[in-house]
């Protein structure tokens, strides 16, 4: 009863103070709007997506998930705020005809990467393309993703910015970008 008393005044809070709407915040087991927006998605990248989600989640349960379904791609992030400039990693699925998955790391570019795996030359973000759940370096990641973590946490300013477990639904764009067939 405890923890449903806590989740009531934590989303009152957040409507309350940030004046986010009510149905853009929801506990990390809600999925369905991140199921609605994965649908127009192959069943194979889909799944990948799930899995990585489930990847983070179960490592950083204190983190909160970040949705963003942009023009371009879906994504979805942890970050240790409710802000994009926290976040520490994310998962990208763009809407091209071959629908590339990355998982990336906002600020990749201040983390360590001695095996030189992440892609990436702007500034900031870095990721790996993901085609094969088998071919994904596990360890590696976690490796990173503790960095990342770290790294995060430096940039928080006030302790108050810090909250737990949560999925906010940031934006949605009502257009979206059309799939091309190959070759034009």
């Amino acid at each position: 009863m405890l923890k449903y008393i806590d989740n009531i005044l934590c989303v009152k809070f957040y409507v309350d103070i940030f004046n986010i709407p009510i149905n853009q915040i929801v506990p990390k087991e809600e999925v369905s709007d991140l199921l609605r927006f994965l649908y127009e998605f192959s069943p194979e990248v889909r799944e990948k997506a799930l899995w990585l989600r489930e990847f983070v989640w179960d490592r950083y349960p204190q983190a909160n998930e970040l949705i963003y379904d942009n023009y371009n791609a879906l994504a979805f992030g942890w970050s240790v705020t409710e802000k994009l400039g926290q976040t520490f990693c994310s998962v990208a699925v763009y809407r091209s005809t071959n629908q590339n998955l990355h998982f990336g790391f906002y600020w990749g570019s201040e983390i360590a990467d001695p095996q030189k795996l992440l892609l990436g030359n702007g500034s900031q973000y870095r990721y790996i393309l993901v085609n094969d759940l088998d071919d994904f370096p596990k360890d590696y990641i976690i490796a990173l993703i503790e960095q990342a973590w770290q790294n995060a946490l430096a940039k928080v300013k006030s302790p108050k910015d810090i909250v737990h477990g949560k999925t906010i639904l940031k934006m949605t764009s009502p257009v979206k970008r059309e799939k091309k067939a190959k070759g034009k």
